[in-house]
């Protein structure tokens, strides 16, 4: 009698868990569709490989725009 009492708080436990964490990703679904997080549109690791590629590649040059050109056309 004494495993099923076991197995029973085991479960119920576990149902207690997975119940509290399904609402705090509820919570933070809510939370992060409110109070969206401002993106910068560029990569700050990307123009740094950029501008240090034409500086190798030209010396004394300069990266002061960095535009994105589609390859469709």
């Amino acid at each position: 009698m004494e495993d099923v009492a076991l197995y029973l708080i085991c479960m119920n436990a576990f149902v207690a868990v997975i119940c509290l964490l399904a609402i705090l990703a509820l919570m933070m679904r809510l939370l992060t569709a409110l109070f969206p997080v401002a993106t910068d549109k560029g990569d700050s690791a990307l123009t740094a490989a950029i501008a240090t590629t034409v500086a190798q590649l030209y010396p004394g040059a300069r990266v002061s725009h960095i535009e994105a050109v589609s390859s469709k056309e």
